[in-house]
């Protein structure tokens, strides 16, 4: 619904009962990925590279006497920067996050969680149950489609991270995860590598409670929640308070099970 009483305002929505106006402009949490310069990577991959084609006497790009700027672009995208993933991450079909992520706009609840230490694995850090609810507070989980999950210490070290030269990085525990699930959200944002532990044996078992797929399956058959996507690797600056916002996920056409992602939060205002 359009609303004309302010100019930033673009329209209204009614989560959990109750009336908002959003806000025109957001915030974008993605990390702008630069190719061939300081950017997050994880599990071995390499870096996302540029690389200008060349055919014959041309060459694609305008410094070196090129009449236009054309380069063969070379990323993983579950591990170069921020991304959307969908059940394709682990079925043996091929499905793709171009088909699966239709949900472009959600009203989403950004928290800020402080990682507790591991109570099974010594030196880990994890989104435990408690960290989870105390992070969540009066909040009305189910008044939402997303959940956006900011974790502390924010350091903008997380827009050009290493995850394989550092720590550990935390991770949900089961508990936390299947409470995610059972209010209903589909859409889960993470400023983290993986909602999994890193090394975890190919278990995953985070990954399959969110999208309801049973250990050990790789049938998309036995998926109960196809439609729902994670984004991993987000950054949301300090500057962005907690509470509800308009999640707008913008996600590359790429068919294949994830693609690099642009999510925006719209700020929300009583109506």
């Amino acid at each position: 619904m359009r609303d004309s009483s302010s100019a930033s305002t673009a329209f209204a929505v009614e989560i959990g009962g109750r009336r908002w106006h959003v806000a025109a402009a957001g915030h974008d949490i993605s990390i702008p990925l630069r190719f061939n310069e300081a950017q997050p990577t994880f599990f071995g991959a390499a870096a996302a590279s540029s690389q200008p084609i060349t055919a014959g006497s041309f060459v694609g790009d305008v410094r070196h006497g090129g009449s236009c700027n054309c380069s063969v672009h070379t990323l993983a995208p579950h591990c170069n920067g921020t991304h959307t993933e969908c059940v394709g991450h682990i079925t043996a079909e091929r499905l793709s996050v171009r088909d699966l992520a239709i949900r472009h706009l959600s009203a989403a609840l950004l928290i800020t969680v402080t990682p507790e230490s591991s109570a099974e694995i010594p030196g880990d850090r994890v989104i435990s149950m408690a960290a989870l609810s105390k992070a969540i507070g009066t909040a009305t989980l189910s008044d939402y489609q997303a959940l956006v999950v900011r974790t502390l210490p924010n350091e903008s070290s997380k827009l050009t991270c290493n995850y394989d030269a550092g720590p550990m990085p935390a991770y949900f525990t089961i508990e936390a995860m299947r409470h995610i699930v059972e209010h209903g959200i589909d859409t889960l944002v993470v400023d983290l590598p993986s909602i999994d532990r890193a090394q975890d044996g190919g278990k995953l078992a985070n990954h399959r409670i969110f999208w309801g797929m049973p250990a050990g399956s790789t049938s998309a058959a036995t998926v109960t929640r196809k439609h729902a996507t994670i984004t991993e690797m987000a950054f949301i600056d300090d500057a962005v308070a907690d509470g509800p916002y308009l999640l707008n996920l913008q996600v590359a056409p790429f068919v294949i099970d994830a693609a690099p992602a642009r999510p925006i939060l719209l700020p929300l205002s009583p109506a």
